[in-house]
């Protein structure tokens, strides 16, 4: 079998953009017209250019290859190998890794439909039946004053009621926020410490022992403010204390780890195996959130989560992107012992649903493992082409 064609889409997604403002997927054929899609998380550059690099790549390494042979696939990319123009590269930036992640996935899918198998069961098979969920605090569809949901203890507490009442367990939410910005990590304030703690406060006060609450910084504050922030909201439980400084510093978030009893999470900034390393051996996180549409993939995910099960560590892989990707997460998830939960964009509803021939199954706070082949999920192309990005 060989990959004849590869075809890209960058899709515009209607408002209110959740899971971003557009996703950018790709789509390769092989000589027996069997179909792989897969999905690139955040490259740093326009969409259409990001398009036209996963294109060129696919020129250069994966049309007129076996789509079986992932291993030795990955390695030509990310070395480099063969190609004059930048051989032996050895060093690929996040740009090139989401361009790999999102050929390497379809891959996957395309192996998984020629052996008429999800990909989870070529992969060890079926550990976990449903994989549990959580979701970000959206709006809820009573509240009409647009207040944030983040950052207004009111909002928050309506939106937490109405998505525990959808069936969700679990709440993400950045309290911080609004202090978040391109600069440099900064102390926060303390109007702005007493605004989150009593943004926390009023969350859990609303959802009790129903559901967890996570919270999910974007690496804003220096590490000092941070352990300030973790022991103002250590008594409310939080599941998970996300990125609580930027993922470049290993050394500074393992700090954060060692002063709050709130388990640290982080991943979806890093890359491979090489980068989640320094994470495990630092102790800096005990969950590891990898984006697999930038991570390396699905191999590249299923390697770190055995990593990870040698430290006692929780996968709990990222999504702020599209349902390929998240098709693409299940499947790790799915054959994953230590799969703590699962990001999702609502319930996988709205254009998330539409833009699939079949939804997402999501039932309860829980997703449905699929047992459809390869990825188990497949691109309707008449929508991707109806909401072409511009």
């Amino acid at each position: 079998m060989k990959i004849t064609n590869a075809e890209t889409f960058v899709v515009g997604t209607p408002r209110p953009h959740r899971g971003g403002r557009y996703w950018v997927f790709v789509k390769l054929t092989t000589d027996n017209d069997i179909v792989g899609i897969g999905e690139a998380y955040k490259i740093p550059f326009h969409p259409t250019t990001a398009a036209r690099m996963i294109e060129d790549v696919c020129e250069t390494y994966v049309v007129d290859s076996d789509p079986f042979q992932i291993e030795r696939l990955w390695r030509s990319v990310y070395y480099g190998e063969g190609y004059e123009s930048h051989d032996h590269h050895q060093h690929p930036d996040h740009a090139v890794m989401g361009v790999l992640s999102a050929i390497e996935m379809a891959c996957w899918d395309i192996v998984g439909k020629a052996l008429d198998q999800p990909v989870y069961n070529l992969l060890g098979g079926k550990y976990n039946e449903r994989v549990r969920s959580y979701t970000y605090l959206w709006p809820a569809p009573s509240d009409t004053t647009r207040r944030p949901t983040h950052t207004d203890a009111e909002a928050a507490s309506a939106s937490a009621a109405a998505h525990v009442a959808e069936g969700f367990t679990a709440l993400k939410f950045d309290p911080l926020i609004d202090v978040m910005g391109s600069e440099d990590p900064r102390e926060p304030p303390l109007d702005r410490l007493d605004n989150a703690e009593a943004v926390v406060r009023a969350v859990r006060e609303t959802v009790g022992n129903k559901a967890d609450i996570l919270i999910g910084t974007h690496g804003q504050s220096t590490t000092s403010g941070t352990i300030r922030f973790a022991r103002r909201i250590e008594k409310y439980d939080p599941l998970w204390f996300e990125e609580p400084v930027p993922p470049e510093n290993r050394d500074e978030m393992a700090r954060v780890a060692q002063m709050t009893s709130i388990p640290v999470a982080s991943g979806e900034r890093l890359a491979t195996k090489f980068e989640f390393r320094e994470l495990l051996e630092k102790q800096a996180a005990a969950i590891l959130q990898m984006a697999l549409g930038r991570v390396g993939g699905i191999l590249e995910a299923k390697k770190i989560a055995g990593m990870a099960e040698a430290y006692y560590a929780q996968i709990a892989p990222h999504l702020y992107c599209g349902p390929i990707e998240a098709a693409a997460n299940i499947q790790v998830d799915v054959c994953s012992p230590n799969c703590l939960i699962q990001e999702s964009i609502g319930r996988f509803d709205g254009f998330h649903a539409e833009i699939l021939e079949k939804p997402i199954q999501w039932e309860d706070g829980y997703i449905i493992a699929p047992t459809e082949p390869g990825l188990g999920v497949v691109l309707n192309e008449e929508v991707a082409r109806a909401h072409a990005y511009r």
